[in-house]
């Protein structure tokens, strides 16, 4: 039988645009190939079906990386907590292929874990196990969030030690696959910028207009239509981060992609509480990038990417466009907490303050955020819409803001008939899952992989995610 997967028709679309932006690379060799996750709900995307595809099919094309495409190590600079590093670039990964989805949008497969490029400096362009097993919880949590994320494509454990100062070590290694939208980055033109090739900038963002906005080809003004786009985009990325408790590890502009995606989230984290000061990643000792600045850190990087994109466009227009960011996040990060209280609509002025008090509650009593959302879906109920009393009736919130809370939350009951009530009921199991995978739910089925091999918890939690 033929493998599907390296007969699917890849296309060329980055590899057009000449090796200014990337080298050709090979991928390593690896002792042993073992699948541990496969993500079969994205076959849908480019025409498969579960049934098509075998487990040696995904081992050949994503483990032994059989086929005859060339693999690209992008080319990019960034600023890494504030300062500029040019000696970047994809160090432990390539871009593998790209193919049309049954949508018509471009999406890349790129690697991670698969061995050295002419960028890995130092390193040995290897991916440890766990730092896989984490990235694919966080993939598909995102995604039932309702985030705009990458996904894990394909895992496997490939059966080298590696040794690591943030895992106890020897410890075991893995390839991932990563399926996104796009692998090119802020830092993509920055570092065009920094070798003032502005000749190549305008190649780029003639190519990310051409894949990834389309609809913009024919405006007037393509380029400051770009931005003004992404700027949006990138608002509306924030708020779902903020709605869903979610915090990016390193959030550097070579970590920021253009098409506003979560993608190369590091160390990240699921915050417990509401806590604006939480940090992800161990490294971050000034707390640059703890949850509640990512707003503000999103915006600093779209300011930074007008560097390169003042070369093709007056830089007074990028500003322009720029004034709007907040005002963009403050409505859709807005909108996303309704959602997530249940409304799709409410008048705006109780909208905002009902959001204001769910935070300042969430703040003050330091209740579980993620079990906070959870409970309003599980324990709604017509009596709600009766009696504020009767809103979490059986909770355990310790505060002195509970009550002005219920009372805010029954008067924006009291805007839908009863009839109704079974669509906020839907919005609310739709906006909250069940399971948010915090760090000791990662570490508890880590566990049992570390010590017995075992793996079912892993699925387990996939699953629960997933429904």
């Amino acid at each position: 039988m033929t493998n599907p997967f390296l007969t699917l028709e890849y296309e060329t679309a980055m590899e057009n645009l000449g090796d200014d932006y990337y080298d050709e690379v090979a991928a390593a060799e690896f002792p042993q190939h073992i699948l541990r996750f496969a993500n079969y709900d994205l076959l849908s995307f480019m025409g498969l079906e579960k049934n098509s595809v075998t487990e040696n099919d995904w081992i050949e094309a994503f483990g032994k990386f059989q086929g005859i495409r060339s693999f690209l190590a992008l080319k990019y600079h960034g600023y890494q907590f504030g300062a500029y590093n040019p000696q970047l670039g994809d160090g432990r990964g390539f871009l593998y292929g790209q193919i049309r989805g049954i949508d018509g949008s471009l999406y890349d497969f790129g690697t991670k874990g698969s061995g050295r490029t002419p960028y890995s400096r130092t390193a040995d362009g290897r991916l440890t196990l766990k730092g896989g097993v984490r990235e694919v919880i966080a993939g598909e949590a995102l995604h039932r969030l309702g985030v705009n994320t990458s996904r894990c494509f394909s895992l496997i454990e490939t059966g080298e030690s590696l040794w690591r100062g943030d895992e106890p070590s020897p410890t075991r290694s893995s390839v991932m696959v990563r399926f996104s939208q796009s692998h090119i980055r802020f830092g993509s033109f920055e570092r065009l910028y920094y070798f003032k090739r502005p000749d190549l900038i305008k190649n780029l963002l003639d190519h990310v207009i051409y894949y990834y906005y389309p609809h913009l080809t024919t405006s007037e003004n393509p380029y400051i239509e770009f931005y003004r786009e992404l700027v949006q985009r990138i608002a509306l990325l924030a708020a779902q981060w903020m709605a869903a408790g979610f915090c990016h590890g390193v959030l550097n502009t070579d970590n920021m992609s253009i098409t506003g995606e979560s993608f190369d989230y590091g160390p990240y984290g699921f915050i417990n509480t509401y806590d604006p000061f939480f940090v992800a990643a161990y490294f971050d000792y000034g707390g640059r990038y703890s949850y509640g600045n990512q707003p503000l850190i999103c915006k600093l990087n779209l300011e930074l990417l007008q560097k390169p994109l003042a070369l093709l466009i007056p830089y007074q227009d990028l500003q322009a466009q720029l004034t709007n960011y907040d005002q963009y996040y403050q409505q859709f990060y807005q909108s996303l907490m309704l959602r997530k209280l249940g409304f799709k609509n409410l008048p705006d002025n109780l909208g905002k303050k009902l959001v204001e008090e769910t935070v300042n509650l969430l703040k003050e009593s330091q209740v579980s955020y993620p079990k906070f959302f959870a409970d309003l879906a599980t324990q709604f109920n017509y009596g709600w819409h009766e009696n504020h009393n009767l809103i979490l009736e059986n909770s355990d919130i310790n505060s002195a803001n509970l009550e002005l809370w219920k009372k805010l939350y029954h008067q924006a009951l009291e805007n839908f008939v009863r009839e109704e009530l079974d669509n906020i009921q839907d919005t609310l199991n739709q906006y909250n899952p069940q399971i948010v995978p915090v760090r000791n739910i990662i570490e508890d089925i880590w566990q049992p992989i570390t010590t017995e091999d075992n793996w079912q918890p892993f699925y387990d939690l996939l699953d629960k995610i997933k429904h």
